[in-house]
């Protein structure tokens, strides 16, 4: 926090003995020189550079199995795993892949039981889960109904032989084998299985001294809503003793794998602290996780909503870019990438499942756990770990914003009218370096799509940002403080004409100049007060973050500046006070906050869930903003450094002569937007279309292209020339989770691989009127077992959900969005497709038949949206995925298409009673 601002020099002398030298001021003019300034901010880059590099790309050397020894963790045997499963190509649910996989995890756990240590009892279940539903309240999850058949898990019990008490209090280690079928999941999540099976291969040489046992679950059904985890924790008995979970997870591809979910169990996080060797973790992605800012979810909402188990979520996070595209590869998984992820996560099981704690700890966290246990954590350097809870940093920022409240208040009061003029004046500065920042690149962003074939045309040189947002970014923060500064000179101009007329022109100008800096250097305190008051108000956990970039700086300041003269001259800044300032902070957060920008730029690559809803632009106006807020979050005291120093010319002329060059590279096309490692998100989609919407009575068939990365898809059809594609926003689609808005389709050969025999059937098998009117539908999904069924929420009023005599989806407590509930279905090869759903009428609801038929399109005419798929690829989309560009890649998720898809829309109409 600030001592009292140097407001009280203002004030007229009260004696000649105070009155300052002309000649000792003029001496002291400014001399710090415009190379100083450059050689400050090239410090900064380079330490934050260096700051990241060591906490997220220095990753420990691998180990063979030789030098782990029986005992260790070899990412070499790990990767052993990892090449077995990825060589089997993608191995979605319901795919011979995907039994393959579950054979080979099986057979290595097999003989993990038959080489553990002879005091360790290791137990392997093929698991096969029963046909269930999943309705989780949160998050992705919200308005819609999971349910899952014939999905096999392979699960593994350790435990030490002579200890029977051990298999009621049960840590959970999970992770999933299947992977979207875009891609072999190398990242996602087959290193994460190796890592398991490396892990389990240890363990079960050192369970015989464990207090506790330990599962290790290898799931199928993640990718389809998590519906391993829910039919797991759900059905098998064993899940009944587990007392703590650690889930594994990947949203890119190797590097560290790092803590960014547990706030609920500060105690796993401490000793995941104290015992990890390299611990990692950032409360900022759990923030951002839970915020909905990342579209995903992760099987420990499962285990946390369903079962109410504590739990760790750790994730892999390189290369975000290649998540479930055909580059998440096992080329891009970086040595060393297992061995950080397997060692940390063995010295925190063996320490757990050696405590006789963990059932006592993990209930009172259960029935106790408020938002003020809820931890804090950050490494520092990847080195080490802070950790404290939500009450003690409640405590310290109201302390700090206190102390900092009542320092700026008698500071303010001490300097009188003309103290608290000069402090609005420094606050505008802010603001206005704010507002110059933003709009220019704001600006930037508009401008890209014109002159780019694409308008995020830097996800595979990510450094191309510097010159694209950071330089304009910077340009309009030094712009904004330089008027800021301007009227904060001439207002203080006019003070010390008044207060202190017989000092020479140029003695005014030295001190003048001297007390502006300070007061813009203190000024980067009151953005980052405000972001601590805003942060402790909702309890926001990186709100750390604001508390370090405001008390280090102004600690700093107090001890190297508030020490002045008799008569309270001030002075030019200290070097030592910005470097002092600035070393913490950027320790602390440098590294992560280079690591979200990554992140940010990565996620682009499946930034549009509806192709085509949002304008070209917006991908980039979000990169834009968090740039411009990096900078005047970062660079604020930095800046009030510059007005002195005779680099203001310089530095413009850079940043606008960076930002030229970089705007040429990207019109020219010098870097590609794509390359062979980084893809583009599309799908290629055979769609058979009974909908009727496009005026004919027979299905219309015709292969659907589009990318849930921004841009149109100009340069991708350029090579489908002879397949007839038309593009653009005259043919909406609805895949019933989503909406492709803008995409390419072509009808040539469109009847080629499929058959009707193929196309659901939504059959209407009674319907009558009791005290409310209930329709029973029969759906018939042929070849499918992966659908998706949105019932219209408006019309129903509820359902029920029925798969032969049993009912899986009982009345009442159904969410909406959008005025629709979705069920998707996921299953394996001998899932049932035939299924009734009982609808129940609204009862102000209009009749049917009084609606408009004709518009089928019409959200209010229809009761039901039927999407099916199969997983088969037809003559033309073989065709076309050959032609397209290398850089294209098929993206999956739980609600996209495969390359065959059924759509039926169902209107009742009261001729069929």
């Amino acid at each position: 926090m600030p001592r009292r601002p140097n407001t009280t020099l203002m004030a007229k002398p009260s004696s000649d003995d105070e009155k300052p030298s002309s000649s000792e001021v003029e001496d002291r003019r400014p001399k710090r020189s415009a190379f100083l300034w450059l050689a400050l901010f090239v410090l900064l880059l380079n330490g934050s550079w260096a700051v990241h590099h060591i906490q997220f790309e220095n990753l420990p050397l691998p180990l063979s199995a030789e030098k782990a020894g029986k005992r260790g963790f070899s990412e070499v045997s790990a990767m052993e795993h990892v090449q077995s499963l990825t060589k089997l190509g993608p191995h979605p649910v319901g795919s011979d892949a995907l039994d393959l996989a579950l054979q080979y995890v099986f057979a290595a756990s097999e003989k993990m039981k038959r080489t553990a240590h002879w005091e360790v009892d290791v137990q392997v279940d093929f698991f096969h889960a029963k046909i269930g539903a999943s309705r989780l309240a949160s998050g992705l999850f919200k308005g819609k109904t999971h349910i899952y058949s014939d999905l096999k898990h392979v699960v593994l019990r350790i435990l030490p032989k002579y200890l029977p008490a051990a298999e009621e209090n049960l840590i959970l280690v999970s992770s999933h084998i299947d992977t979207v079928f875009a891609t072999e999941g190398a990242g996602d999540c087959s290193s994460c299985v190796g890592v398991m099976l490396e892990l389990a291969r240890g363990i079960s040489q050192w369970a015989h001294g464990f207090k506790n046992g330990v599962i290790f679950l290898f799931n199928t059904g993640e990718e389809e809503g998590l519906n391993g985890a829910h039919s797991f924790i759900t059905q098998h008995p064993w899940s009944r003793a587990i007392r703590f979970v650690i889930d594994l997870e990947a949203m890119g591809i190797g590097g560290k794998s790092s803590l960014f979910q547990g706030g609920s169990a500060p105690w796993a996080i401490e000793t995941f602290a104290k015992v990890a060797k390299y611990p990692s973790g950032q409360i900022i992605a759990q923030d951002l996780f839970l915020s909905g800012a990342i579209k995903s979810a992760t099987d420990l909402q499962v285990y946390q909503e369903v079962a109410g188990l504590p739990g760790l979520d750790f994730a892999y996070s390189d290369a975000t870019a290649v998540y479930h595209t055909k580059n998440d590869k096992l080329k891009l998984l970086k040595p060393g990438s297992l061995q950080h992820l397997g060692e940390n996560m063995l010295a925190f099981l063996l320490h757990t499942a050696m405590s006789s704690r963990l059932h006592k700890v993990a209930e009172v966290e259960r029935e106790e756990g408020t938002n003020q246990t809820q931890a804090i954590f950050f490494d520092v350097l990847g080195k080490y770990m802070v950790v404290y809870t939500q009450q003690l940093a409640s405590m310290l920022h109201n302390s700090v914003i206190l102390q900092s409240l009542l320092i700026w208040i008698a500071s303010l009061l001490m300097g009188g009218y003309p103290g608290a003029i000069s402090f609005g004046l420094s606050c505008l500065s802010i603001v206005l370096m704010w507002i110059f920042s933003l709009s220019l690149t704001i600006l930037v962003a508009f401008i890209i799509p014109l002159i780019s074939t694409s308008p995020v045309p830097y996800i595979a040189y990510p450094w191309l940002v510097v010159g694209l947002f950071g330089a304009p970014a910077m340009l309009g923060a030094l712009t904004g403080q330089h008027v800021g500064f301007f009227f904060l000179k001439k207002y203080l101009h006019h003070v010390y004409k008044k207060r202190v007329p017989s000092l020479s022109h140029s003695v005014q100008e030295n001190l003048i100049n001297w007390e502006a800096e300070r007061w813009l250097f203190k000024s980067g305190f009151i953005q980052w007060l405000i972001l601590l008051v805003v942060g402790n108000l909702f309890k926001v956990g990186s709100s750390f973050l604001a508390l370090v970039w405001l008390v280090s700086p102004a600690f700093a300041y107090g001890l190297m500046e508030a020490t002045l003269s008799p008569t309270r001259l001030p002075k030019q800044l200290k070097i030592i006070t910005l470097i002092l300032g600035l070393a913490v902070p950027v320790l602390v957060s440098a590294g992560m906050i280079t690591r979200l920008v990554g992140t940010i730029i990565g996620v682009l690559v499946r930034f549009e869930r509806s192709p085509g809803s949002a304008p070209d632009w917006l991908g980039s106006l979000i990169v834009a903003i968090f740039s411009a807020a990096v900078v005047c979050l970062m660079l604020v005291y930095l800046l009030s450094y510059i007005h002195l120093s005779g680099a203001k010319g310089l530095v413009i002329f850079s940043m606008c002569t960076l930002l030229a060059l970089t705007l040429t590279a990207v019109s020219s096309g010098i870097f590609p937007t794509f390359t062979e490692d980084i893809s583009r998100a599309v799908n290629v989609v055979h769609v058979v279309d009974t909908t009727g919407r496009y005026g004919s009575q027979d299905p219309a068939s015709f292969v659907s292209l589009f990318s849930a990365t921004p841009g149109k898809l100009t340069k991708e059809v350029e090579n489908l020339k002879d397949e007839e594609f038309a593009c653009g926003r005259n043919k909406t689609l609805d895949f019933v989770t989503f909406t492709v808005n803008y995409g390419c389709w072509s009808s040539k050969d469109g009847n080629n691989g499929w058959s009707k025999l193929d196309i659901p059937e939504l059959h209407v098998e009674s319907d009558y009127m009791s005290d409310v009117r209930k329709t029973r539908v029969l759906i018939d999904t042929k070849l499918a077992t992966r659908w998706s069924l949105a019932v219209n929420g408006e019309e129903i009023s509820d359902f029920t959900f029925e798969v032969g005599s049993e009912e899986l989806v009982p009345s009442g407590n159904k969410s909406m969005v959008d005025g629709w509930h979705i069920i998707q279905f996921a299953g394996g090869k001998n899932s049932p497709t035939k299924f009734h759903l009982n609808l129940f009428w609204s009862t102000n609801t209009s009749h049917p038949s009084q609606k408009a038929y004709k518009q089928a399109e019409d959200a209010a005419s229809l009761l039901l949206k039927l999407r099916t798929d199969v997983n088969m690829v037809t003559p033309k989309v073989e065709r076309v995925l050959q032609k397209l560009p290398h850089w294209c890649s098929l993206f999956g998720k739980s609600t996209s298409p495969y390359t065959l898809a059924f759509l039926m829309l169902f209107l009742f109409n009261f001729s069929q009673t």
